[in-house]
């Protein structure tokens, strides 16, 4: 009897975006009135943070919260481009790869912590370069961005939400993830995970973990 293919569930930032958090740090770091860095990183960050990236806050209160608790002085637009600054570019061959896997039978998901000023400007550039519509949601079957759900990573209560909308079980689906935090919380839950360190990506490591499941693949240890 056949394998029944993984199905597979994408962080995006990092995954298949690619971003720069020293970049963002930078940018406030010009706007803050001492030279001070906010908290922010891929690792952790302050309440401000988390409460955007629920849905807790507007993007409104958001910028008056960076004003306040980080001494920002800037324009919205200033602090926007400062927080954007992190979001670079989805390279067209991963989307490619994610195109290839769907015609292969795989069943495809997001699960991003994020927040509206970032995916406003992710799916204004999708639409600008590739002509999508609707962001990546154009190229998965479904999409689960923090800020709508109202949980976030590395919670376990946010990965039980897409199993359950998906109709998933969390040993037949391979999570693909940079951040090891959340990459622990999967695999508490019983999903097959990949690790994505830099230098690695989902053009040279996602198609040998889809060999190797249910195994667990580290492109870290592989020999090439």
């Amino acid at each position: 009897m056949p394998h029944k293919l993984p199905n597979l569930l994408f962080d995006f930032g990092g995954v298949i975006l690619n971003i720069e958090f020293r970049r963002t740090l930078e940018a406030m770091r010009l706007l803050n009135s001492q030279g001070e860095t906010i908290p922010f990183t891929q690792a952790a960050q302050s309440e401000l943070f988390d409460l955007v990236e629920t849905g807790r806050l507007t993007p409104h209160e958001f910028r008056a919260g960076l004003r306040t608790h980080y001494n920002l002085t800037a324009t919205d637009a200033e602090l926007d481009a400062a927080w954007n600054a992190m979001l670079l570019d989805v390279p067209a061959e991963r989307l490619a790869l994610i195109a290839d896997l769907r015609a292969q039978g795989h069943q495809t998901a997001l699960l991003s912590n994020t927040n509206h000023i970032h995916i406003e400007a992710v799916n204004q550039t999708l639409k600008t370069q590739y002509g999508f519509e609707h962001g990546i949601a154009d190229v998965l079957d479904r999409v689960f961005y923090s800020q709508e759900v109202g949980l976030r990573k590395p919670g376990e209560e946010v990965f039980q939400h897409a199993l359950r909308e998906m109709n998933w079980k969390a040993e037949e689906t391979l999570f693909i993830e940079d951040s090891f935090q959340h990459i622990e919380t999967a695999r508490r839950l019983g999903l097959r995970t990949l690790f994505l360190p830099p230098p690695h990506t989902i053009l040279d490591a996602l198609p040998a973990a889809i060999r190797a499941f249910p195994r667990e693949y580290d492109p870290a240890t592989a020999v090439s």
